[in-house]
């Protein structure tokens, strides 16, 4: 019988990474400098997550896909992805900004790459003050000239800066220009993609005095150059409920606030469930006494076998709860 799994935390050092993977969320990154991802749970080639409690240890989430299949994800979600796992969960520490970038769609990432496109979201854990980061652009942009503005230097003009604070949600489908501020740690939900265009980096230098390589031509036919009247995503922030943050083709993410027990039954759904802790602490338990402790910074994977489980709260606590439709 398949449980509630945990997996090892992919650390990954980045340019603009810092310590908030350590002093925030408490994992220790060591020996690397600083930590600006870690993948938490991913089925990315060579980037796979192994399992790490319980009578699975030790087995890849590859492993557990190609042998339980639907038992794991769900009829719906093996018939449409088979032995892919569909969603990756990562932590990001911005200690500097990251750069402008953007992912193509599906149709452009399998075109190019034979990879899926990267429509992802971001729940903000926690903001410096007068962070920011940006979302798509703040008027209406044609091609040409979002093509002049890149060779002018002058892309910052055009873009739709956003304030932030703990708590804020923004969904990114695939195309959308955007960058992190610095300042900023967030959980990001998304595709099993690895596929980013930068765009423009700040003309900052690795330790080797190197420029990071740019994607200004490939980028240029994978923008949504659309401009929308709202790039933060609303979603009403209630105790002791859940809450539809983001509804999208290839995941839905709900909010639970909770300070007291509450028993979630997922029979409706045909999929695994993510759970991602974002604030305080909690005890997932399944029916035959299963028990999974979570705190802030880490994740559970419910196969689509575990159709009920019983969330107990340590106090007040913050869960994303992800699934595919």
């Amino acid at each position: 019988m398949l449980h509630p799994l945990t997996f090892e935390t992919i650390f990954k050092d980045k340019i603009w990474g810092g310590q908030k993977i350590k002093t925030v969320l408490g994992k220790d990154f060591s020996p690397l400098p600083n930590c600006g991802e870690t993948w938490e749970i991913s089925g990315v080639t060579g980037n796979i997550s192994v399992v790490a409690e319980g009578p699975l240890k030790g087995q890849s989430l590859q492993d557990l896909l190609e042998h339980y299949k639907d038992e794991l994800v769900g009829k719906h979600v093996y018939e449409r992805f088979g032995n892919e796992f569909p969603l990756l969960v990562k932590f990001i520490d911005a200690n500097d900004d990251l750069s402008i970038q953007v992912h193509p769609n599906d149709e452009l990432a399998k075109k190019r790459h034979k990879s899926f496109g990267k429509t992802e979201m971001w729940y903000i854990l926690a903001a410096d003050e007068g962070a920011t980061l940006n979302s798509g652009f703040n008027r209406e942009v044609t091609k040409d000239e979002y093509v002049k503005a890149v060779a002018d230097n002058t892309l910052m003009d055009i873009l739709n800066i956003e304030p932030v604070s703990a708590g804020d949600v923004f969904f990114l489908p695939a195309g959308r220009v955007h960058y992190i501020g610095k300042g900023i740690l967030l959980a990001e939900i998304q595709q099993t993609s690895d596929i980013t265009y930068r765009i423009y980096d700040f003309d900052r230098t690795d330790d080797k005095g190197q420029k990071r390589e740019l994607h200004t031509e490939l980028a240029v036919d994978a923008i949504d150059y659309t401009h929308y009247d709202q790039y933060k995503t609303p979603y009403d922030s209630q105790p002791n409920q859940s809450v539809n943050a983001v509804t999208s083709d290839y995941f839905v993410t709900n909010v639970l606030k909770f300070d007291q027990e509450v028993l979630h039954d997922y029979t409706h759904l045909d999929s695994f469930v993510i759970l991602v802790c974002v604030d305080g602490s909690l005890t997932v338990e399944t029916g035959d006494g299963y028990r999974i402790p979570l705190k802030t910074g880490q994740c559970a994977l419910l196969p689509a076998s575990t159709t009920q489980v019983t969330l107990l709260p340590n106090g007040p606590m913050t869960v994303l709860e992800s699934y595919v439709p």
